[in-house]
């Protein structure tokens, strides 16, 4: 953790950030500048740097074969009072999916669109920065570290989920607090990886200002993304899969036997918003 000092003046350079979460339009970083070239090998790294991705994707991928680790993280989430109810492997697996194509890749799809920015090309430079990222849609197999990268390097639509997601792991906020003020000082061993990724210029200052407010107080307005707060598409859909709480909840609402799960990813091709919150 850094000294209060490195906090405040690492915070203090940050440019403010605008008002009701919106984007700074009047910079643009890296992502937007850079040849795709560059940005592929700034997100890939040195040799050594793609052989630690190598193992993390192992590692996150192992995870699948041991439901034990994953019954232990929904236990501590839900002693918490993070989510209320624990969805079956099923369920789970209904509700990742639907998460994706209803949620994630429509709201980022609309949003990279809006930036000038290859939706396809944004996903090779996510994997050669981190394969493990793009491995597990709803986070319950990923690190600590992994939960970390993956916001910090990309704008997210809601922080609020990945930020209850880390409460899986005791100093999972009190290291995204830190490893953010590490971002915006240019001191993180990552910076340069992320730094060819990440899409607006002041979303790590806003991260860090949304982390501080929410271990202050966990239902502290979470920052919308632009694309969201200009969509009454978007924001229904992001009262339910913007927090974990709400997510969950949608989870727990999906079929729980096989043959019912497989009718509702086949038959199911919007989303069905009596199931929502």
């Amino acid at each position: 953790m850094q000294p209060e000092s490195t906090i405040a003046a690492a915070s203090a350079s940050a440019k403010p950030a605008p008002p009701s979460g919106f984007p700074d339009t009047s910079q643009k970083t890296e992502r937007h500048t850079q040849s795709p070239l560059r940005l592929m090998a700034r997100a890939l790294g040195t040799p050594s740097d793609a052989a630690r991705k190598i193992a993390r994707l192992a590692q996150l991928l192992s995870g699948y074969a041991m439901p034990r680790e994953l019954d232990a993280r929904l236990r501590r989430l839900h002693d918490l009072g993070i989510i209320e109810s624990v969805p079956t492997k099923l369920q789970i697996l209904c509700g990742a999916r639907d998460m994706l194509r209803f949620w994630i890749v429509p709201a980022a799809e609309d949003y990279y669109r809006d930036q000038g920015i290859s939706f396809t090309f944004h996903q090779v430079l996510r994997f050669l920065d981190e394969p493990a990222s793009l491995a597990d849609p709803v986070g319950f197999f990923s690190t600590r570290d992994g939960i970390i990268t993956h916001l910090m390097q990309v704008v997210h639509a809601n922080p609020r989920y990945d930020l209850e997601l880390l409460c899986m792991h005791e100093d999972g906020l009190s290291q995204l607090e830190s490893q953010v003020v590490d971002m915006i000082a240019g001191t993180h061993p990552r910076a340069a990886q992320i730094g060819a990724i990440i899409e607006e210029p002041d979303y790590h200052a806003r991260l860090l200002e949304y982390t501080r407010e929410f271990r202050r107080d966990p239902a502290a307005p979470a920052p919308l993304r632009s694309n969201i707060e200009d969509s009454p598409r978007f924001q229904k859909l992001e009262r339910t899969f913007g927090s974990l709480r709400t997510a969950m909840r949608y989870f727990c609402r999906l079929p729980q036997t096989p043959l019912g799960a497989a009718r509702h990813l086949l038959l199911v091709t919007s989303f069905p918003e009596h199931l929502g919150e």
